[in-house]
């Protein structure tokens, strides 16, 4: 379920302005110079919720943060996970679509939406960066959409894949999530996803030295389960 917790953003980023070092984009900015605050959020403490006015866009700077939705029977459906250096938050319109909570203790960026978009007007270099952001996030949104009609297995091994690439972690993968996070990110059940890495481990395609520890052993099968 959604953590109860709530935070105004607004009113607390203002508070943390005078006390906080700013910061640049500087992967997405290069020399364009706009300025935010970086937020401590503790585990499972929600960074926006989902119909909150869209003033801010974030970007992680240590943690792991999750974007989700509450569907009407309950469930809970994760859109994404976002690692240090990624973006997110940017919406199309004036209002949040999912809500953002942080999975561990994470310290994220805040930058005010209005200030990011008058920049982009003023570069062209800034508003192609920004096209491309929105372009990865549309793909992605579309990657998610086909990987939920494929078996267990194809969504299991697609998604050790993603986060083995992500978190250039070589073989061995520490998963940032718990087992509930990805079983939410596939449509799957916990004890769905639990039974699928047995299975993997079994057929010596996985190690699981820890619960969240995965060793890629047969990464040719995976992919092949991925294709």
């Amino acid at each position: 379920m959604l953590s109860a917790a709530t935070h105004n953003v607004s009113p607390r980023l203002d508070a943390m302005r005078s006390r906080t070092t700013p910061q640049v984009f500087q992967a997405l900015f290069d020399s364009v110079d706009v300025t935010g605050a970086a937020m401590p959020f503790e585990r499972n403490s929600e960074i926006y919720g989902e119909n909150d006015p869209a003033d801010y866009v974030y970007k992680v700077l240590s943690g792991t943060v999750r974007t989700c939705k509450l569907l009407t029977d309950g469930r809970r459906q994760i859109d994404a996970f976002y690692l240090p250096g990624d973006m997110f938050g940017l919406e199309l319109g004036d209002t949040h679509c999912c809500s953002a909570e942080a999975i561990g203790d994470s310290v994220v960026l805040v930058v005010k939406r209005s200030l990011l978009l008058a920049a982009a007007e003023k570069s062209n270099g800034l508003a192609r960066r920004l096209w491309s952001l929105t372009a990865h996030d549309l793909r992605r949104a579309q990657h998610h959409t086909l990987l939920l009609i494929k078996s267990a297995q194809e969504r299991v091994a697609a998604f050790l894949l993603e986060m083995a690439e992500r978190l250039c972690a070589g073989s061995a993968v520490e998963l940032p999530m718990s087992r509930q996070d990805i079983a939410d990110y596939l449509g799957l059940t916990i004890e769905t996803v639990s039974r699928t890495l047995s299975q993997f481990e079994d057929a010596a395609t996985i190690a699981l030295p820890t619960s969240r520890r995965v060793v890629l052993r047969n990464r040719p099968l995976l992919a092949r389960l991925n294709d």
